[in-house]
């Protein structure tokens, strides 16, 4: 005989329209008994998510995109539920489920309406498409064998402090020189991974990880990303559907895109609110060109700026280097080495992304936005490549 989770089920997820919806919150309303069932079938279709390439993070991100906050905080109880099944989980998982917003209380703020937001997110689970894993499910051999997990490097806890500072400060000077002195000892740290690598002869292979591009302004928000990525040694896609970039590239590297990219993304935010209250002040209400133009021009600014920073410090440590060994340049120097990475990104990227397209961005239209916005990246003291981005 057809449970009631099945009529409820086939009713709401396989139809368009909210009749379907209504008709199966009505069925699990009347039956308090099915309840267990229903969460149950939930934390099913969040296990065919992972197999289906996404992560905790990715999922809360596409359902508050397509639904609601109410979505998410539903989905995170799921997501919570399912993964305490497993005794390890993938790297990166601990801190997404750490992130994951609060659940949402069972049967609030009454049957009816808890089983019509918990049927539409099943809908939504259920439709997500197949992408690009960027680490193995949890439950697989390598998701469940996985090496001892080290405390974050102090460098990198160094690089979070001095960008927490910058973020922080209300003197634009002191934000440069904070996010400059952060960028250095990212550029530094990824050379010294490669050379201890390159060294010790340790088989380390690229890695990826998904960074969320938000609404609104994501064709500035994925270009300022990409910048980040190409100064770290690192390549980016972005999937404007998703609402997210993949980011290919050494752990150190992916480490400190992450933590580049968010933190000049809220110096950026924080600099365009107060232009554009200068704006506002004299008359000015065009805000949307104006922010579309400022982020526009703080992530070209900053492109440049960030590849420009790279250089010099890896040209530092090349003559450094040399010069450690008595001016000679063996086969092993650093070049070669960040070289020889450089080709192992671009072909796992190219391997995960067989198929990219490089599509040209609205264009800035408001003058007086882009000059505020490239002298907020000055101020920052970051930069990437051109209006185009690999999608």
């Amino acid at each position: 005989m057809e449970s009631v989770i099945d009529r409820a089920c086939a009713a709401a997820l396989y139809a368009d329209g909210d009749e379907g919806l209504d008709v199966g919150a009505s069925l699990l309303a009347a039956d308090p008994s099915a309840d267990e069932e229903l969460h149950r079938r939930g934390e099913e279709f969040v296990r065919r998510a992972w197999s289906r390439g996404w992560q905790p993070a990715d999922v809360v991100r596409i359902v508050r995109r397509e639904l609601d906050a109410t979505g998410a905080a539903l989905a995170s109880a799921l997501i919570t539920a399912e993964t305490a099944r497993y005794g390890r989980l993938p790297p990166r998982w601990a801190d997404q489920l750490a992130a994951l917003p609060a659940p949402e209380p069972r049967n609030r703020p009454d049957r009816f309406t808890y089983a019509s937001a918990l049927l539409e997110l099943y809908r939504l689970l259920l439709r997500l498409p197949v992408i690009e894993p960027v680490g193995p499910p949890p439950g697989t051999a390598d998701g469940l064998h996985l090496p001892p997990a080290h405390g974050e490097p102090r460098m990198l806890t160094r690089i979070r402090a001095l960008l927490a500072k910058a973020e922080a400060t209300g003197f634009p000077e002191e934000a440069e020189a904070l996010t400059t002195k952060a960028q250095e000892l990212m550029a530094r740290h990824s050379i010294d991974e490669a050379l201890l690598a390159a060294r010790t002869h340790a088989g380390g292979t690229p890695g990826a990880c998904r960074i969320g591009v938000d609404a609104p302004y994501e064709s500035a928000k994925a270009i300022l990303l990409d910048a980040v990525a190409s100064a770290n040694r690192c390549r980016a896609v972005w999937n404007s559907d998703l609402g997210f970039t993949t980011v290919v590239g050494f752990e150190p590297d992916l480490e400190a895109v992450e933590l580049l990219f968010t933190s000049l993304l809220v110096q950026g935010t924080a600099a365009m609110t107060k232009a554009e209250a200068g704006q506002r002040a004299g008359g000015r209400k065009r805000t949307k060109t104006f922010r579309q133009s400022f982020l526009m021009a703080y992530a070209q600014r900053l492109g440049s700026r960030l590849a420009a920073d790279t250089a010099r410090v890896t040209a530092a440590a090349d003559t450094g280097d040399r010069a450690g060994r008595g001016g000679e340049a063996p086969a092993q120097g650093l070049l070669p080495v960040l070289a020889a990475r450089d080709v192992a990104v671009t072909d796992a990227a190219e391997r995960m992304f067989p198929r990219t397209t490089t599509s040209r961005v609205r264009g800035a239209t408001d003058a007086e936005g882009w000059g505020h916005g490239t002298a907020a990246a000055d101020r920052a003291s970051m930069g990437g490549r051109g209006p185009g981005i690999t999608r």
